[in-house]
């Protein structure tokens, strides 16, 4: 795997995808700068030999050229956070950003404007791509968050560069840290799937079954489960199509020797609000006109004893509505579980929107080994794909 520790960047031009998709504020202020913070150690290696930087990423989802999505706003932010001045090209490709390049010396970084201004970088095109590849000697890719999508300047870009392209050491990590769940992990493995619905992690499932020990099903998909086993679950969330897909799954598990752990009991709740009358019950005995909204606490017990045992985990979703404080306690328990099997030497990787919120939130990020940065192409890593943009620097 070629990274950019394979190579030397002095007085070489480096142009880097980075994931700068951020977060802005009605004043266009960047309201969480991680992701730049997380491709920061890239661009400093290449800035301390003596190389340039010119960095491309999309923001948003625009229609054309609008201002509000303009990378324009998230200058001053980059520039704070790698601790060098960043200078700013009002296009990404043709002569104004081609003059800047030009003008681009050793040590500097340069960002060009947003590239899903032109329809041509969501369609993977040639020239547009073409362009791209002509303002650097050296193409890396640390953009993990858009692996997965065979962009322009994420994919097809590659092919100008067949010597010379390489992974940035953020895209590199993300590659590592799922390898060593997947296919280099350490037993017994655990995966820790929640979220609402079965059916998005249906592929998921299929793909690790042959790859842990234990699952922990937590979360809305909970109830999907419980309902196809015969049991009442009031009002809670259940995807009544999925119903004979969860007891294949369960099926499956068990020719693998896989152990399935659903939880026993549920905080179940009158309404979904943070205000809600509560209650404990057997997850299988939820009355009518309530819904389960967190574990309970004999499944926690449950759980941290399988956590503790574990020396890989897998973190993929929330065990209930942690965004309420009333049905965040399941979330924050199996973080503190999760924490302390990784200091006792387990390796953690947490993933996923909502899990990564969660972790962010309730301050676990320094707790676990690996927090990945891609939602999307994680949870297709996890399915087995193999994602374009890695693919592009492999080839």
């Amino acid at each position: 795997m070629k990274t950019i520790n394979n190579f030397n960047f002095h007085n070489k031009k480096a142009i880097i995808r980075v994931d700068f998709n951020v977060p802005l504020d009605e004043n266009f202020n960047v309201t969480d700068a991680t992701r730049i913070e997380a491709a920061k150690p890239t661009i400093d290696k290449i800035i301390s030999e003596g190389g340039s930087v010119i960095l491309m990423s999309h923001l948003g989802r625009p229609k054309g050229i609008q201002d509000e999505f303009s990378l324009r706003h998230i200058v001053s932010a980059t520039a704070q956070v790698l601790g060098v001045p960043v200078t700013f090209a009002s296009d990404c490709i043709g002569n104004i950003a081609e003059n800047a390049v030009a003008n681009l010396k050793p040590g500097e970084v340069l960002l060009l404007e947003n590239l899903r201004f032109y329809k041509e970088e969501e369609a993977g095109d040639f020239e547009f791509s073409k362009q791209l590849a002509s303002l650097g000697d050296i193409y890396v890719n640390d953009a993990f968050g858009t692996a997965h999508r065979a962009h322009a300047s994420t994919t097809i870009i590659a092919q100008f560069f067949p010597e010379n392209k390489c992974f940035g050491l953020l895209l590199a990590k993300e590659i590592e840290s799922l390898n060593k769940v997947l296919n280099n992990s350490v037993k017994p493995v655990t995966a820790v799937l929640g979220g609402s619905k079965v059916s998005s992690k249906i592929t998921v499932i299929e793909n690790v079954l042959d790859k842990i020990d234990n699952m922990i099903i937590g979360g809305g998909m909970t109830f999907t489960f419980i309902k196809a086993l015969g049991g009442n679950i009031g009002n809670s969330l259940c995807e009544d199509d999925k119903l004979e897909l969860a007891l294949e799954i369960l099926e499956k598990a068990k020719s693998k020797g896989v152990k399935i752990l659903l939880p026993d009991d549920v905080i179940a709740a009158n309404k979904f609000a943070n205000d809600a009358e509560t209650q404990i019950v057997a997850v299988n005995s939820i009355p009518d006109g309530w819904q389960g909204l967190d574990v309970g606490p004999k499944s926690l017990e449950l759980i941290k004893s399988v956590i503790l045992e574990s020396k890989t985990i897998l973190w993929n979703g929330p065990l209930g509505v942690f965004e309420m404080d009333t049905f965040a306690n399941g979330t924050i328990e199996l973080g503190n579980f999760i924490a302390e099997a990784t200091e006792n030497g387990a390796f953690s990787l947490v993933g996923g929107g909502d899990s990564v919120a969660a972790v962010k939130q309730f301050g676990f990020e320094p707790k676990v080994s690996y927090v990945s940065t891609g939602g999307g192409a994680m949870l297709e890593m996890l399915e087995g794909k193999t994602l374009p943009g890695i693919a592009a620097i492999l080839s």
